[in-house]
Parts: structure tokens; sequence; C-alpha cells
């Protein structure tokens, strides 16, 4: 397979303002029918790999994969032979022929676009060191559920400037039309490549940068206040020394007293109170962190599955529905329900339901089921007794009498409770 169309999601601008707008579609389409779309209907596989800790990524990936019809495989650090005893173009070339998609949560940025180059499936950045793209998908959808629209508003980012999160701000927010104002302390500010990037791609969407050490600049009149934790992993030793330096960038009462009267609030958590964020705040009524959290599922799985689609690997999904409106990938369908023949389960007079007389009309054989047609058997006596049945009416077990595949009354004491008495016949 060519990997010349396969589409990877590494940065945030890796997708077009128009593809952007398409996955935000989708995801608030997903989240209207949460179950209605399978790309990964099969089940097919989605590698999902952790160098580091994490709590919503993993959540949101292993629960999203499955809703789209599919099976994580989480390998977590130590678990597997990436990077240290087998290159990652090697991986990239083994995974492909084995799942359908690769995510990775890691530390360099050159790992993952390594693994892109060697790929012959998506590969979508979970988070790394440089960027954190997921996340920001899950915040303008987010802040386009609240405020209706994307493009033309402001969203001013305080704290660490110089973190993956800031970054991502930058690049998404103006991938989306928005006016990026970030700001943190002299030598925590955003490289200047990223500025770079994010101002050229602010001139094909309309969307500014604004860099500046002053946090009442970046907050006055904003629509949207974002922040981070002051101390990422990795960072713990030089807690007191951060806390020091970025206590002027906590966002509490008096930072959002600057901003517009209807401004929200994010923070992509987890979040340390007190610190970069104050209590009143982050649960206030100007918080919108939670459903921030909950679109980490609708905006990954959106992605996903536009990904899957791009690439030539799934049907392209539709924003009315997905697998039950002709979605299904590689030309899967939904499961079939076994025909029930109506009054075959007449009441037994004590609340349950009695005897099955048509029961090979309505359990269709499979390899793990006899084709026969076990002992007629009474609901409540046969959950007591497993697979052995009871004759109904009576208090003695059935089983099959041998060469005849007819049954015949055996003793308890003779009968095993938990199953067969001997193989049942074929």
């Amino acid at each position: 397979m060519s990997t010349a169309t396969i589409r990877h999601f590494l940065v945030d601008t890796d997708l077009t303002q128009a593809e952007q707008t398409e996955v935000l579609d989708l995801a608030a389409a997903m989240k209207a029918d949460r179950y209605g779309y399978h790309p990964y209907a099969g089940p097919q596989t989605v590698a999902v790999f952790f160098d580091k800790t994490s709590t919503r990524t993993r959540v949101s990936f292993a629960a999203g994969v499955a809703e789209l019809g599919g099976q994580p495989l989480i390998i977590n650090p130590g678990e597997s032979q990436l990077g240290h005893k087998e290159s990652i173009a090697d991986s990239a070339r083994v995974l492909g022929r084995m799942v359908s998609t690769i995510v990775w949560r890691t530390y360099a940025q050159a790992g993952l676009e390594e693994m892109a180059t060697h790929s012959r499936v998506p590969v979508i950045n979970s988070l790394s060191d440089e960027y954190h793209p997921c996340q920001l998908l899950a915040d303008l959808l987010t802040v386009r559920e609240h405020k209706g629209k994307l493009a033309g508003l402001s969203m001013a980012y305080l704290g660490d400037a110089a973190n993956n999160m800031a970054n991502s701000y930058l690049l998404a927010g103006v991938t989306a039309g928005m006016h990026v104002r970030i700001a943190g302390p002299a030598g925590h500010l955003p490289d200047e490549a990223v500025v770079a990037a994010a101002r050229d791609r602010g001139a094909e969407t309309g969307g500014t940068v604004t860099i500046t050490s002053d946090p009442s600049e970046a907050l006055s009149g904003v629509d949207v206040v974002a922040t981070d934790t002051w101390v990422s992993m990795g960072q713990e030793d030089e807690k007191a020394e951060r806390v020091k330096l970025f206590g002027r960038y906590r966002v509490d009462e008096a930072a959002m007293a600057l901003a517009a009267p209807e401004a929200i609030v994010l923070h992509c958590l987890p979040a340390y109170r007190e610190y970069e964020i104050a209590a009143e705040v982050i649960d206030g009524d100007q918080s919108v962190v939670w459903d921030e959290a909950e679109n980490r599922l609708h905006a990954q799985k959106a992605l996903m599955a536009w990904l899957m689609a791009s690439s030539g690997l799934a049907a392209a999904p539709s924003l009315e529905g997905g697998a039950r409106r002709g979605a299904c990938s590689r030309g899967s369908s939904p499961p079939r329900k076994l025909p029930v023949k109506r009054g075959s389960r007449p009441s037994s007079g004590r609340g349950r339901s009695g005897p099955r007389p048509n029961w090979r009309r309505c359990w269709r054989p499979t390899a793990s089921r006899s084709p026969r047609p076990p002992c007629p058997v009474t609901w409540w006596n046969w959950g007591r007794s497993g697979s052995a049945g009871w004759k109904a009416g009576s208090s003695t077990p059935c089983a099959p009498k041998e060469g005849t595949g007819r049954r015949r009354p055996v003793s308890p004491r003779k009968s095993s409770m938990r199953g067969w008495r001997s193989s049942p016949p074929s």
C-alpha cells in the first residue's frame, strides 16, 4: 500500500481550516448519535501507546475506539520494544500490517514524525512535548458549543507559554480564524518558529497572534480564557520556583473581571486549584471545563473516523448518522437479531416463562452450541442447573442417553450440576 494518501495528525496545522471544520462538524454529529458510527467495525484494532501516564487521553481513546466498533490495544511503557529494542521505523512497518490506526502519547515530536513516515495507517499525536493537538480539537468544539462560532473570537492563554498547550493554542486557534493572545513571563514564551507558523496560517484564515508578558493585555475583553498547569511532568523538582514565577498569571476572579462579561474558562486538566486557577473560577458559572473534558471523546472519535475516510481505509461518515446509514467499513453491517417466534415461551403461572417447545427455531445453532435442541426445561431450573437441564415438572436432571441422542433421567448424585454428564450429542 502506498503511504502517499495516508493522512496523519501530528500537529494542529495538519488540518486546514476547512478540514478542521469538517472534523468539528462530525464531532458534533457523533456527540448527538454516540453509537451510530462504526468505521472500525470488524472489530479492527487501534494501537494506543503511552510513554506518559494519562487519565483523560487513555479513557477517551479506549472508549472512543470501542464506540466506533473497534478494539483498543493499550500498550504501556515497558510493554513493547518500540524505540529501544526495535527502531520506530521497523515498528511502524509491523504495526501497519496489524492495526488500523496508531495513537501515541510520547515525548519527542521527532518520534511521531518517524512513525508517520513509515506507517501505512494513520498516526495520531495524542500528546508530545511540543504539541497537544487532540486537546485543542476538544477545546474548539467546546468553544463552538458555547459561543456558536470560532472565527473572529478572541482567546487568551495564560501561564507557561513555552509548553505544548501554548503551541497548540496558537496553531489551532488561528487555523479556526480566532485572535489568539499568549501571555507568560520572559523566558517562557513560545518558540519563534511556532509563532511564525501561526502567523502564516493566520494570514490564510484571518486569525491573529499576540505574544505578551502582560496578563492584563491578553485578558482585556477576551471571549475565552485558557490556562494549564505550571508544573508539568518531569518538572516536579522546580515546583516552588515555578509557582513564584507564574503567580501573576493565575486565572482568578480579578483576572476574569478583565475579560468579556460572557467569557468562558478552559483548562485541559489535571488542575491544581489556587495555583494556575482559583477554585471559584474552575467551579464557577463561567467554567466549561467538564464539557471540555467530555469533548475529548467526541472530538477524537471524529478525528479517527475522518482520518480513516481521508486515507481511503473507511467509507466517508455522514453527518446524519454512521453505520446505520451506510458508513460501515469494509462491507460490514450491524449484527442481525435472531428471530423469536411469538408465543414460543408461554407463561408457567409462576411469574416466569415456561418451557420453550420451539427452541430449535428460536436459537440458531452455532459452533459453540449443540445443533440438537436440549430437553424441554423451565427457565428457573435451567438457571439453577447450568447446561445440564432439568426435566420439566421434576427435580430429576436430564442427560443424553448414550448412543441414541435421547435423554433419560439419571440420579442427581451421578450428574454434574454444572454441565452435561457426558458430551451433548453431535
